[in-house]
């Protein structure tokens, strides 16, 4: 369909402010101040569609053919201009940064429990650790501002990594004045390697991104087998110090919970451990493990819908409601009886077991549910190898290793388990079973010269059933 001719002319914009929609006359490059003006033959223009051949003179419009198809060609840029707008406003946010409310813990797992989605987080973790990195990124925070290196180069820790690849801006090494100078709630803004509180720089760090931290990684895998050494050397000083736990179960306290001769579920909110206990459903309906709950593990339990019997740990990282559900507390002590986390379990009015040990938390409950006689032992979240055991950051994690040493021919991954482990016997296969045997029933009564006998007795007892059935609601 042909285009109609324009019968008036737009005038131009007033100078020093360009046109949205510039004018044919302006697309076509001629000067604004010559579209003041309609043009004399403006109301004696045609109405209909109207086809001028090349080398016409001038149109109605006072422009020839070759002056339309030029101001159509240079018209098409402005056609499209919504499409480029977004992507101009998203470089723009990227080169003025990232705006939002700070929020301040030098505890990353306290930090989460309060990060509302798009504020930034203001840390002091050395070697982020995956599990604090994924629940940042759970968290959906618009940023993280870290008082220490992220990654310091004393082993590949994956934590950085998750970070950049969800997209978050990662400002590392700030100095731990940002804690003094920044308060709870004020609205800073990320710009490459500097934070701003208003036009005020109150810190300055380094800037994290894909290249810097593979950079980084590469680095520390060369120096990793250094900490494989003070590893080794952590163990040593763990076996003097821990030898009778670890050898005789000396200081193992008694608890009230049944566990000898039953298979022991212990859940740590680590590594994928949703997964691992959705995957784990058919097993736990089975065989009614006691479920122990390590410290937030015991939440992941109650998350899943499962009432932990059990709770290890210092209490620094689990919820009240699950404190109160009525499991066992068993409250994870230092070697020389200190428990900060009793005193929150009495402020519950909760009664507690105390298990003075030098260990982690995950390592005493697996240590108790093997003194205690569990015949299996099944592991969620826990941690299995080398670079998982230096992530966690605890010279403590020493004990882990000898934790396993000792209860290694109980212990089991939960991801090995739900690969292995198929249920006996399905439900729907049960179903078609009882009702394969109640046809065959039938069949015989109703066939067999027998059934005239069968039958009344039959009437009898489901019409006594009945009786019984009523007498229960009347």
């Amino acid at each position: 369909m042909n285009d109609p001719s324009p019968t008036t002319e737009r005038p131009a914009e007033p100078s020093g402010e360009p046109s949205a929609e510039p004018s044919g006359e302006q697309a076509a490059g001629r000067p604004a101040e010559s579209s003041a003006a309609p043009p004399a033959d403006a109301s004696e223009a045609p109405s209909g569609p109207r086809t001028p051949l090349a080398g016409q003179a001038a149109g109605p419009g006072g422009r020839t053919a070759s002056e339309d198809l030029s101001a159509a060609r240079r018209a098409w840029p402005v056609l499209r201009l919504p499409r480029v707008l977004p992507l101009r406003r998203g470089r723009e946010d990227a080169r003025n940064g990232v705006s939002a409310t700070a929020r301040l813990d030098r505890r990353t797992k306290n930090l989460t429990k309060r990060l509302q989605p798009g504020e930034i987080a203001v840390i002091d973790h050395v070697d982020l650790d995956r599990v604090s990195a994924e629940a940042l990124v759970s968290c959906e925070v618009g940023g993280v501002v870290n008082v220490a290196p992220s990654i310091s180069g004393r082993y590949p820790n994956l934590g950085p990594q998750i970070l950049v690849e969800a997209g978050i801006p990662l400002v590392d090494d700030v100095g731990p004045d940002v804690f003094t100078r920044l308060r709870e709630g004020e609205q800073v803004r990320i710009e490459d390697e500097v934070v701003y509180r208003g036009d005020e720089v109150v810190a300055k760090g380094t800037a994290q991104n894909a290249e810097s931290v593979e950079a980084a990684v590469v680095e520390a895998k060369a120096g990793l087998s250094h900490q494989i050494e003070a590893f080794a050397a952590n163990t040593m000083e763990y076996i003097k110090r821990e030898r009778d736990l670890l050898i005789d179960g000396v200081g193992v306290p008694d608890v009230t919970t049944r566990i000898e001769g039953r298979h022991a579920l212990i859940v740590v909110r680590g590594y994928h451990y949703r997964e691992d206990i959705a995957a784990l459903r058919p097993y736990i309906r089975e065989y009614r493990p006691v479920l122990i709950g390590v410290d937030g593990g015991a939440d992941a339990l109650l998350e899943a819908g499962y009432r932990p019997d059990m709770i290890v740990g210092d209490m620094d990282s689990v919820s009240d409601d699950a404190l109160t559900c009525g499991a066992e507390i068993v409250v994870h002590a230092y070697r020389d009886g200190r428990a900060p986390g009793l005193k929150r379990v009495h402020e519950l009015d909760q009664e507690a077991v105390v298990f003075p040990a030098t260990a982690t938390s995950e390592d005493i409950a697996m240590l108790l549910a093997d003194d205690k006689g569990a015949s299996l032992i099944v592991a969620v979240g826990t941690h299995a190898n080398m670079v998982e055991f230096l992530d966690k950051g605890r010279a403590g994690m020493a004990s882990t290793f000898l934790t396993r040493l000792r209860v290694g021919s109980k212990l089991v991954d939960a991801k090995g388990v739900s690969r292995l482990y198929r249920s006996r016997i399905s439900t729907g296969s049960l179903l078609f079973l009882v009702l394969g045997a109640f046809i065959a029933m039938t069949t015989a009564v109703s066939m067999s010269p027998a059934g005239d006998v069968i039958r009344p007795l039959l009437a009898d007892r489901w019409h006594a059933f009945l009786f019984w059935l009523t007498g229960l609601f009347t």
